[in-house]
């Protein structure tokens, strides 16, 4: 096992962590969000109470909401997408918003038009905002700097997803009751995961421990300057965890040799009975999706009715991106329409 050292990244998040018990935020004062990195506190609570008051509108006979009427929300993605694209778009819909779905197969973008040259044929329609999903890490922030609107991060190559992170914090909330003082497993492929890095800056914001379990192969080096500790052992790694959240292997980002073979990935680093039991009794476990039944979790695990939150994650994220959609716009309505 390797321990994190402690760094100014990590006392920063320590003393972050100090204020987490007290209020949510009384506004959302970014005009975009483009990552988890930079939110206090305060700002990530605020997101995830709005977000609680959708999940439980969510859940009953009237989902729909006229708080975005008028407004026109724009997803633009350039990696395929199914399960966040359909919860970004159910989100703009019951807000009351006019949804478009641009994406590369079906776009001048694949005519050869350049990202800069997309944002500026969309900022000249004006959008209340864009939605964006790039293989490229910091492509969705060069966008934001060239438009006038709202702009929602939905993943960004290796580097953030922050709607993830907050809907997966919300689902550890509403069953944990709190985001600090958790210890956090988070295993599989580290390497290419903006998952991973989102859910890290959060949890490590919010006063929780983050630890990392996965072989050599799939850590990225440095990351243990994010203030988390690191095993490749998946016993050792789960040891009196609260949660044990799994990653897929992306296999199609993947070039050249990073498992020996999906058989022996999966026996010493797939989620299986045996070795959750070495986490809490009561621990959580969470995948992102899409999961890879047999590789990185066994599907007795993955469907196991009184610890897997596996299908909240996917219903808690309507409800994340319906809350973030409605600050972002109210926002950029708020400063007249200028970003």
């Amino acid at each position: 096992m390797l321990r994190a050292k402690f760094c100014p990244y990590h006392l920063r998040n320590m003393c972050n962590a100090m204020s987490v018990m007290g209020p949510a935020a009384d506004h959302y004062p970014h005009p975009h969000l483009l990552g988890i990195e930079g939110l206090t506190p305060g700002e990530i609570t605020l997101i995830l109470d709005r977000a609680q008051h959708y999940a439980e509108k969510n859940r009953t006979a009237d989902k729909t909401s006229n708080i975005l009427a008028g407004a026109t929300v724009v997803n633009l993605f350039y990696e395929n997408s199914t399960r966040t694209l359909t919860s970004f778009e159910l989100a703009a819909k019951r807000l009351g918003a006019m949804v478009i779905n641009m994406t590369v197969g079906t776009s001048s973008v694949k005519k050869g038009e350049t990202l800069i040259d997309t944002a500026m044929t969309l900022n000249a329609m004006n959008p209340d905002a864009l939605v964006v999903r790039h293989g490229d890490s910091g492509a969705v922030k060069l966008l934001s700097e060239k438009v006038n609107c709202a702009v929602l991060n939905a993943g960004d190559g290796r580097h953030e997803h922050p709607t993830q992170a907050l809907l997966d914090a919300l689902t550890i909330r509403r069953h944990k009751g709190r985001l600090h003082r958790l210890n956090v497993a988070i295993c599989g492929d580290i390497a290419h995961s903006r998952v991973a890095r989102s859910n890290i800056l959060l949890l490590n914001t919010m006063g929780s421990r983050v630890r990392l379990v996965a072989p050599p192969t799939l850590i990225p080096s440095k990351i243990d300057r994010m203030g988390v500790e690191i095993f490749h052992d998946m016993e050792e790694g789960l040891k009196d965890c609260d949660i044990v959240m799994m990653l897929r292997l992306q296999l199609e980002r993947m070039e050249g040799s990073f498992i020996p073979s999906v058989r022996e990935y999966f026996h010493f680093h797939g989620l299986d009975r045996a070795k959750l039991a070495n986490a809490k009794p009561d621990a959580l476990i969470m995948h992102p999706g899409p999961m890879n039944r047999g590789v990185e979790i066994d599907s007795e695990v993955a469907d196991d009715v009184e610890r897997s939150v596996i299908r909240e994650q996917v219903e808690m994220g309507v409800a994340v991106r319906m809350a973030a959609l409605e600050l972002l716009v109210q926002n950029h309505r708020q400063a007249g329409g200028q970003a």
